[in-house]
């Protein structure tokens, strides 16, 4: 019987219980069935601080090896390094993190030449297949090669630093004092390059690599797991707070307050960059970024072009469309000049480049891209996820001045305010964001539809 990977194998990656869901000879044939799916002679392999990470990352390397395949191996990287890594190198890649997940589990995000996607409709069922045909009771194993590939070392992190550096004028900001909650991730690997040099007095919090993560989650949306940044800003009269994720990909902004920044308004302000330094362009943003994000791409010349949520979408409309910035709600942000990749990175040198560039605080620099107020995602159990979207659906269809769309769930927008129903791919959950002109408003349609959902 073939082993069963549909626990562990998503949507994007592969992510799951080490050992007890996946182990380093599953990453053996995990690396065997990705150079063959991709065709590939020579692949990229990075890795982050968790305590499994390591002998994966090693056992992937030598199945793609034992196929005759050179395998680089750069080591404690970001995901956005190991993005950097194959687009300047031009290899398909393959970094070991479970991201914000807790410690006991790891995973694999994979990517073809120049950065591009791996996932279940571009090559991930594939290999999933692959190392379901190849672990299973007596079918034959991978064949290895006439002649195994090769496994050599190389760093990237400071030729990763000077890329991003050369996307944003940071030359001529004023000192900034920042305080930065790398959460015990790669954060803490990555930032001391990047900011070396910069006129930033940093105050570093949790830059201790430790995948067993002894002070927090590294997951910045989880307000719980920012309460010490946010204390730190105020502590230290700091000018900003950033706090990345396990693997440094996803950068959540607090301002001198110690408030936090809605990623849609960071993505409002990346995009005005990017217009500005592009001449125009296409920016792209999923369905529950505020109302501020196309708003404020109009106003500065752009095209927005909205799409489902997931980064597997915001990619391919990049793709699609040429676009020069894409942003979401979670704090991914997407650039063409990094390959149509996410970098946290990026995005927060953008904001140092922005507050640094004039002599207002962030908060009120922020005023302008944060126009609308929102209710954040609230998640509900149910049952009958299309019964109880149904009865909503049914409850606003005949109202005046309502529009409703199902490219993603269901969004129902009015003059004054929208929300945004989705189902949970994974779990009997229903997510709920909704939007309005005042928090008042927020308040009573979010009140009305989540009795509705839970009636």
């Amino acid at each position: 019987m073939a082993v069963d990977l549909s626990q562990i194998v998503k949507a994007y990656d592969v992510r799951g219980v080490v050992p007890d869901q996946w182990d380093e000879p599953l990453a053996e044939l995990f690396g065997a069935a990705f150079v063959q799916v991709t065709s590939a002679d020579a692949i990229v392999v990075g890795h982050d601080m968790r305590p499994s990470s390591p002998g994966l990352s090693r056992a992937f390397a030598r199945g793609a090896a034992a196929r005759g395949v050179d395998v680089t191996e750069i080591g404690l990287c970001s995901t956005d390094q190991l993005y950097f890594a194959s687009g300047q190198l031009g290899l398909p890649g393959a970094m070991f993190t479970a991201s914000h997940n807790p410690a006991q589990y790891n995973g694999i995000k994979m990517c073809r030449a120049g950065a591009a996607p791996v996932g279940q409709d571009t090559g991930l069922s594939d290999i999933r297949a692959l190392v379901e045909e190849w672990s299973s009771t007596g079918a034959p194993a991978p064949a290895p090669a006439a002649t195994a590939g090769t496994i050599s070392r190389r760093d990237t992190l400071t030729d990763y630093a000077a890329h991003l550096l050369s996307l944003v004028d940071l030359a001529s900001i004023r000192p900034l004092k920042v305080v930065v909650d790398a959460g015990n991730g790669m954060g803490g690997h990555t930032v001391p390059t990047v900011f070396a040099g910069l006129p930033l007095d940093l105050v570093p919090m949790y830059f201790e690599l430790d995948g067993t993560f002894p002070n927090h989650e590294a997951n910045p949306l989880d307000p719980k797991n920012i309460t010490d940044l946010q204390a730190r800003v105020i502590a230290e009269g700091a000018d900003l707070g950033l706090a990345f994720d396990g693997d440094a990909d996803r950068c959540f902004v607090v301002d001198e307050r110690g408030e936090g920044i809605s990623p849609s308004a960071i993505t409002a302000l990346v995009a005005a960059r990017e217009l500005a330094k592009h001449g125009g362009g296409t920016v792209i943003h999923n369905l529950i970024t505020s109302w501020s994000v196309p708003e404020v791409v109009r106003e500065h010349g752009g095209t927005p072009v909205r799409t489902r949520v997931g980064h597997s979408f915001i990619k391919e409309e990049m793709a699609r469309t040429g676009a020069i910035f894409g942003g979401e709600h979670s704090a991914h942000y997407y650039f063409k000049d990094f390959w149509n990749a996410d970098t946290g990175m990026l995005a927060a040198l953008h904001v140092l480049a922005a507050l640094g560039g004039q002599q207002g605080t962030l908060s009120e620099l922020v005023a302008q891209y944060d126009r609308y107020r929102g209710s954040g995602e609230i998640n509900s159990t149910v049952a009958d996820q299309a019964g109880r979207t149904a009865a909503v659906k049914a409850a606003y269809a005949d109202r005046e001045d309502v529009t409703l769309d199902e490219l993603d769930g269901l969004t129902v927008t009015t003059p004054d305010w929208w929300f945004n129903l989705r189902a949970s791919n994974t779990e009997p959950l229903l997510r709920l964001n909704v939007e309005a002109r005042d928090e008042a408003t927020t308040a009573r349609i979010r009140d009305e539809v989540l009795s509705l959902i839970r009636a």
